[in-house]
C-alpha cells in the first residue's frame, strides 16, 4: 500500500492531491530481452550526448552486428556505469541498447515523467552510490528499493514531462545554433585570414585585393607585458577596473581595482598558461595578473585578437607550459595592407562573436532553469 506524501514547490494548476510514495520498481521494471535484429538500430554510450539526452549522430547510418537490449518507444534508457555520466535518452524509435544501459518500462507511470524523475537530484544521489571503483556502476538492488514520490494522478504525470519536454526542446534549440555558429566562426577564421604562406584570404570583402604581409607580433606592438601577482590588499568584487587572469570562463576576471590598472585599452590579452595563446580583445583598462600577456598595438583590437587565434602557438617545455612576452614577440601574423580591411573583419567577428554569446547566454539561463524546476517539481 503506498504512502501519502508532501507535494512539490510548484505545481501545475488544477492538481491538489498529495504525492504518494513508491519504491522504484514499481514505477518502473527492467527490461532484458537480448537482441541480434540487424534492421534495428543500435545505441551505445558514445551516441549519447551526456546530460542532455541527445543523439550526436545518425544511428541508423550505423553499421553494427552487436547484440543489445531491446528497447521500444517509451522506454527509458538509463546509463548504469558511471552514472555521473548521466547518459539517458528517451528514444522516440525502437531499437538495441549496447552497453551498460538500463531499458526500463513505465509501470503506471507515464513514460516522460519518468524520463524526469531519473533526472532528478534525488534520483541521481541514490543512483551514484554505486559499486566498483574504477567502474562504478549504479545498483539496481539500492534504486528498485529505494522510494520516490511521484504524482498520483497520471495526467499531472503527463504535465510534468510535458512541461520538461517543452524545455528541453528549447535548450536542444539554443544549443544547436551555437554549436552552428561555433563551427560558422571556425570555417571563417580558416577562410578569412591567409593560410600555409599564402598572402591572399581564401573570402574578402569587396574592394580589397591587395595582398597581406607577414609581421611579428613584437615588431606591430606598441607594448607588450605579462601579468603579475595580484595585489591582495586592493583588489575587491565590484570596482570599475577588472582584473583579469588565464581563465577562459567569465572574460578571466577575478577582481577589480578601483583606482589602479596597468594597461590602457583598447587592448587584446593572450593567455601565457591553461590555455596558452587565447586571444581576447579587452575595451576597458584593466591590470594582467597571474602571467596573461597583454599587446597594445594601432591595429584594430578585434581582427588581432581573431588573428591570434589562428596561430598555431606550441609551447615545447618539460614542466608546466607557459607562453612568456619573448616567445610571443615572434610569432607572425599576417596583416592587410588597408586598415579598412582590418575593420571590415574586426566588425564581422565581433558581430559573430555576439550571436555566440547571445545563445550561450540564453542556454545557460534554460539550463538554469530546468535544474531549479527539477528541484521545485519534484518532492
Amino acid at each position: 500500500m503506498t504512502k501519502k506524501s508532501d507535494a512539490p514547490a510548484i505545481r501545475f494548476k488544477g492538481f491538489s492531491d498529495a504525492w504518494e510514495q513508491r519504491k522504484f520498481e514499481e514505477i518502473a521494471v527492467r527490461s532484458s530481452v537480448i537482441c541480434s535484429d540487424a534492421n534495428l538500430p543500435r545505441v551505445e554510450y558514445e551516441d549519447i550526448v551526456s546530460g542532455t539526452g541527445r543523439l550526436n549522430k545518425d544511428i541508423y547510418a550505423k553499421e553494427s552486428s552487436k547484440s543489445g537490449i531491446a528497447f521500444h518507444q517509451g522506454n527509458v534508457l538509463y546509463g548504469k556505469l558511471r552514472p555521473y555520466l548521466q547518459n539517458w535518452l528517451l528514444p522516440a524509435f525502437d531499437g538495441l541498447a549496447v552497453g551498460d544501459f538500463w531499458i526500463l518500462q513505465p509501470q503506471k507511470a507515464d513514460s516522460s515523467f519518468l524520463y524526469r524523475l531519473i533526472q532528478s537530484r534525488q534520483f541521481d544521489e541514490v543512483a551514484n552510490q554505486s559499486t566498483g571503483t574504477k567502474m562504478p556502476r549504479a545498483d539496481w538492488k539500492l534504486v528498485s528499493k529505494t522510494v520516490f514520490s511521484i504524482p498520483s494522478n497520471i495526467c499531472e504525470q503527463a504535465a510534468i514531462g510535458t512541461y520538461f519536454t517543452a524545455l528541453d526542446n528549447l535548450i536542444t534549440l539554443h544549443q544547436r545554433k551555437f554549436e552552428k555558429l561555433t563551427n560558422v566562426k571556425k570555417s571563417m577564421l580558416e577562410k578569412m585570414f591567409p593560410q600555409n604562406g599564402s598572402s591572399y584570404p581564401e573570402i574578402r570583402f569587396k574592394g580589397f585585393t591587395d595582398p597581406w604581409e607577414q609581421r611579428k607580433l613584437g615588431d606591430i606592438a606598441s607594448d607588450m607585458v605579462a601579468g603579475g601577482d595580484i595585489d591582495k590588499d586592493l583588489i575587491l568584487a565590484e570596482g570599475q577596473y577588472p582584473v583579469i587572469a588565464n581563465a577562459l570562463t567569465g572574460d578571466g576576471i577575478v577582481g577589480y581595482y578601483d583606482k589602479e590598472y596597468r594597461v590602457n585599452a583598447p587592448a587584446v590579452t593572450v593567455t601565457g598558461r591553461g590555455d596558452v595563446g587565447h586571444a581576447k580583445a579587452r575595451l576597458v583598462n584593466f591590470t594582467p595578473v597571474v602571467r596573461l600577456l597583454s599587446v597594445k598595438s594601432e591595429h584594430d583590437v578585434f581582427f588581432l585578437e581573431n588573428a591570434i587565434n589562428t596561430l598555431k602557438i606550441v609551447i615545447e617545455s618539460t614542466g608546466v607550459p607557459q607562453l612568456t612576452v619573448p616567445q610571443l614577440a615572434k610569432y607572425e601574423v599576417a596583416f592587410p595592407r588597408q586598415l579598412d580591411e582590418e575593420e571590415h573583419i574586426g566588425a564581422f567577428f565581433k558581430q559573430l562573436d555576439n550571436l555566440i554569446t547571445l545563445h550561450q547566454r540564453e542556454l545557460e539561463k534554460l539550463q538554469n532553469i530546468k535544474k531549479s524546476m527539477l528541484e521545485k517539481m519534484f518532492v
